[in-house]
């Protein structure tokens, strides 16, 4: 299977990811691990974690993104790792959050601790699937909550999802950690699409 790399941990400062967040929230930096077309290996890939069930697939490639990430410094510095969080009832239905089996993963290959509940989804209003780029920033406005701030305050938060495509989810999570204290923000994801 061809994934093809974003090679964004070169320079996690400065990067296509980094960029997509200016002037919404600074990123003390960001990488995702593979660039995301529809109907390729890695969608395929994406959507088999995502919807499919497949946990064994999740764990796997957060592990060769994390190994791959790190060789490049990429984790230097970050205190704590938390997942994006899933609407309950999507996690329910899912019977997991695949954000979290890809924290986890990335903690087994660096160490780092995974806060699994740090967050939480308050809202949900519908999915971000088909959304224009606006519309998702609208859907996901305060749509984020830290349950306690003690775990974040201070610290230098790694946020962890599958796919970013807007940034909206990552910028709503990531607004939510700054405002409870987290002295930066660094994102991570296994994919970045293009649209």
């Amino acid at each position: 299977m061809h994934l093809p790399r974003t090679r964004h941990s070169l320079t996690p400062e400065d990067n296509a990811m980094t960029r997509l967040f200016w002037g919404r929230l600074t990123p003390e930096r960001a990488a995702a691990f593979i660039r995301h077309h529809p109907h390729s290996d890695c969608a395929m890939l994406i959507y088999a974690i995502k919807y499919g069930g497949n946990k064994s697939a999740a764990r796997a490639v957060g592990r060769l993104a994390a190994d791959e990430l790190a060789a490049d410094g990429f984790f230097s510095g970050i205190d704590i790792i938390v997942p994006v969080p899933l609407a309950r009832e999507r996690e329910r239905q899912r019977g997991y959050n695949q954000s979290l089996l890809l924290a986890c993963a990335v903690s087994d290959r660096t160490g780092i601790a995974v806060g699994r509940d740090v967050l939480e989804r308050t809202t949900f209003v519908r999915p971000q699937t088909g959304l224009h780029r606006q519309e998702r920033y609208a859907n996901v406005a305060d749509a984020f909550r830290v349950t306690d701030a003690a775990r974040v305050c201070g610290r230098h938060v790694l946020l962890v999802d599958d796919v970013v495509t807007s940034g909206a989810t990552m910028t709503a999570c990531g607004e939510a950690v700054v405002a409870s204290g987290a002295a930066c923000v660094s994102i991570m994801s296994i994919g970045m699409s293009d649209g």
